[in-house]
């Protein structure tokens, strides 16, 4: 690693703090410990800063030393975990069963942390950085658009913002971006059929529900290949059916339920439309009725081409050629930080965590990837990551 790295000298104290974070996780909304860890360093480094924000957002404030400067930038973590129970059994396992920090978030608020405290200890740059610690990233709960909502961009105005997320890549510390879509819209959706419920025995006295949700079932897995353009990458999962709780009833009501996932808003609108044709006309030929949830939890991560580029070039200052990959392909996962990408322009990128090398002995037995019991974030690209938001920061507030 460069000197940009290096500049960080001792990492232990952030190390210290991510595991203090790993050991205490909260679930979305109520992020209260993490939030007033947050401000509470930002303070004592002189950030302004802004509680409150989404319920338990927090946004730090920072003006660089250098003059002529009136360009901004947003640099987002994220703050909650998930209600997982932890399999690691090291000593800063969460301390509170059922919930977890299995996707990186601790790694993330520490890497931005470490940044703030070195953006603000040097302000070597012209203009405003804000910090953006974003609470609900998961579950669909739309933590970022609350933001957004709540007046986020006009109360702290970002000329574009970044993030960055932990990722299974082959080498640790590396990174991998592309300059389109990177990660996939959330989806979710349930149709309810209903008919007219009976004994099992008698079926000709009723109307059956069950045989029509299993009908929609699968005429949904050809879907997307009928109504979405080849070229065009879209994933349709049936996860959920229903029927009744007895095995000799036909009940009333029966459903299916599952998620869809796509690159584009285009794609989506063709699917959504056509699952709601074929629910209905599907359950109508069976004599029943369908009624369909179809919620929109996340957009397409579309990063912008030319902040792309810019994330980048300074990507490369930190890892050198080879230790970026900048035509990662699109995952199927999803993100909140596109509803970010959507109000302003910006880059999500990924950092590489590794195999699972890293891990304290007692962790559990699965792999060592995001959502799964066994996970740790890697400490080693702490100082990695926050040298790469310092390094964003005072690249795009050059003196002009």
């Amino acid at each position: 690693m460069t000197s940009a790295v290096d500049r960080f000298g001792d990492i232990t104290p952030f190390i210290t703090l991510r595991r203090d974070l790993h050991a205490h996780p909260e679930l979305g909304y109520a992020e209260h410990r993490t939030a007033g860890i947050v401000a509470a360093r930002l303070k004592e480094w002189g950030w302004t800063v802004h509680g409150g924000i989404a319920g338990t957002g927090v946004v730090g404030v920072l003006q660089g030393s250098l003059p002529g400067g009136t360009r901004t930038i947003g640099l987002r973590a994220d703050l909650d975990a998930l209600p997982l129970a932890e399999e690691n059994q090291f000593a800063h396992r969460s301390r509170h069963e059922g919930r977890m920090h299995a996707c990186g978030h601790d790694g993330h608020t520490t890497m931005l942390l470490a940044a703030a405290w070195e953006l603000a200890r040097t302000r070597q740059f012209a203009g405003t950085v804000h910090a953006i610690f974003q609470p609900a990233e998961e579950m669909g709960q739309a933590g970022a658009r609350k933001m957004i909502e709540e007046g986020l961009f006009e109360r702290f105005p970002c000329d574009a913002v970044f993030a960055l997320h932990n990722f299974a890549l082959d080498r640790v510390g590396t990174f991998a971006l592309n300059h389109g879509a990177l990660m996939a819209s959330s989806n979710t959706y349930r149709i309810t059929v209903s008919g007219q419920g009976t004994h099992a025995s008698l079926p000709h006295t009723g109307v059956d529900p069950v045989a029509a949700t299993i009908d929609i079932a699968q005429q949904l897995q050809t879907l997307v290949a009928r109504h979405v353009d080849s070229r065009d990458r879209a994933l349709l999962a049936v996860t959920q059916i229903q029927g009744s709780n007895a095995p000799n009833a036909i009940p009333d009501t029966a459903w299916v339920g599952g998620t869809v996932r796509t690159f584009s808003l285009d794609a989506l609108d063709r699917i959504e439309a056509a699952l709601r044709r074929q629910a209905t006309h599907t359950a109508q030929a069976h004599g029943c009725t369908a009624e369909v949830s179809f919620v929109r939890a996340s957009p397409p991560l579309v990063n912008h081409p030319a902040e792309a580029r810019f994330a980048a070039e300074v990507m490369r200052e930190l890892a050198g050629d080879d230790g970026v990959q900048e035509d990662y392909p699109a995952v199927f996962s999803a993100e909140d930080f596109a509803h970010m990408l959507r109000a302003r322009p910006g880059c999500y990128a990924f950092i590489g965590n590794g195999q699972g090398d890293h891990r304290l002995p007692g962790h559990g037995a699965g792999p060592c990837v995001i959502h799964n019991r066994s996970y740790d974030f890697n400490d080693d690209i702490l100082a990695t990551g926050a040298a790469y938001f310092v390094r964003l920061a005072e690249r795009w507030l050059q003196p002009s």
